[in-house]
């Protein structure tokens, strides 16, 4: 019932913000924007459009990027397609036949977005950076609304299925993976299972941000699954799909409600990020930049996708609750999963200072649950004033945190060479 209620409010907010859409577009050009009073309505119908309007999935909009000081053009390819997850190809392409032998050269990555509420296209600042000097690929988890019911569940075990399916896809051997925030449990499982059945696993295994061991500094969000039984987000927190999307029937978590539980936990900080966008507005042409960075931003931010109930109340409750992978009893098809079984493929992971969803402490646990990875191919990074965003998207992660994994990832490719 509440999804279909959130629909109906939508329908009749999505004739507001359109109009309110027009009018801060025609009040924010001459004559009416040099007129003090028309500018302040405008700018009271730009921040109404922004709360009111639908955020659809976002593209990821990277044409080109720069390799050795050149641009060169991006495309994108679908590599492979499932019900529930795309593998996407971000694909470079030269007329220099140098420039063109330096891209094919580059390690082949794979980015592991989270599936956690937003799309994959909030990695977009993650993905520009690694263009420069890697082969990018992405898991590009698809809105659970959109997936009809005929292609059944997807839960925690098949999440980890997939992400080993594009492993080998890609082929491990040639393979640096980078899992951001919550995929770094069920990424760590996979790589986990493929050694212990003596498959090849990647070169190079990169974890930020995420809940390995929840149990450690926790977090707001820790808390509340801490807080109560699983039966408790069964019963609040899923709700079935409306008959309007090709998911009907379909029980999942609903992107609305993450969305409204991650402006809850930073209300004050959102409120004085849209407080900030009106006043820019009411600055005129002065004000158009940072309008601008508000909007990139927000777009992607209040773009949302459901999550397949299965695979949301697994995740509470075996990474949440149950701290199953730090524990050592997580089983996957009767067989337990061992990340000490993990020899071949170096390790970095990532955390945030003032990160305030994974806590001090809860990406760096994989150390130790990796003992067999020797100490020297093992490293960790904590950014000093970074929070979480910030790990992947900014500044921070531009200059500071993107030129160690590149390093790191370089240094892996070069000793698989060497051996």
């Amino acid at each position: 019932m509440l999804y279909h209620l959130h629909e109906l409010h939508r329908g009749l907010l999505d004739p507001l913000a359109h109009l309110a859409g027009a009018g801060a577009r025609l009040l924010g050009e001459p004559p009416f924007s040099r007129h003090p009073g028309l500018r302040l309505l405008g700018a009271n119908q730009a921040l109404l459009h922004r709360v009111a309007r639908r955020y659809d999935k976002p593209a990821f909009a990277i044409e080109t990027v720069p390799v050795d000081g050149r641009e060169v053009q991006v495309g994108e390819q679908v590599v492979a397609s499932e019900p529930f997850c795309r593998l996407l190809r971000f694909v470079r392409a030269s007329d220099d036949p140098r420039l063109a032998a330096t891209l094919q050269r580059q390690p082949r990555v794979l980015v592991c977005a989270p599936l956690s509420g937003h799309h994959a296209s909030l990695l977009r600042d993650t993905v520009r950076s690694l263009l420069a000097d890697h082969d990018v690929y992405v898991t590009d988890w698809q809105d659970a609304r959109e997936v009809p019911l005929t292609a059944g569940s997807l839960g925690l075990a098949g999440y980890v299925a997939t992400i080993q399916r594009f492993i080998r896809t890609l082929d491990a051997r040639a393979l640096h993976v980078v899992a951001v925030c919550q995929p770094t449990v069920p990424v760590l499982a996979a790589v986990a299972l493929l050694a212990q059945a003596g498959e090849p696993t990647p070169r190079s295994l990169t974890l930020m941000g995420g809940p390995v061991d929840a149990r450690r500094s926790p977090t707001a969000v820790n808390r509340l699954a801490t807080d109560h039984p699983l039966t408790w987000f069964a019963r609040n927190l899923i709700h079935v799909v409306p008959d309007r999307y090709p998911g009907r029937g379909r029980r999942v978590y609903p992107g609305f409600l993450q969305l409204s539980a991650f402006v809850a936990m930073n209300r004050r900080r959102h409120l004085g990020a849209h407080a900030r966008y009106w006043l820019d507005h009411l600055r005129g042409p002065a004000g158009a930049a940072a309008r601008a960075t508000h909007e990139r931003f927000y777009d992607d931010y209040n773009a949302v996708l459901d999550m397949d109930a299965d695979y949301y109340l697994d995740t509470v409750r075996l990474v949440f609750q149950e701290f199953a992978l730090a524990r050592g009893t997580w089983t996957m098809h009767g067989e337990r999963v061992r990340p000490d079984a993990i020899t071949d493929t170096d390790l970095l992971t990532i955390e945030g200072e003032l990160d305030d969803i994974s806590g001090a402490g809860q990406t760096e646990a994989a150390h130790a649950l990796c003992g067999g990875i020797p100490p020297a191919r093992k490293h960790h990074h904590t950014a000093p004033g970074c929070g979480h965003y910030g790990i992947f998207s900014g500044h921070r992660w531009r200059d500071e945190i993107y030129p160690r994994l590149r390093d790191f990832i370089r240094a892996a490719a070069e000793e698989s060479v060497a051996c």
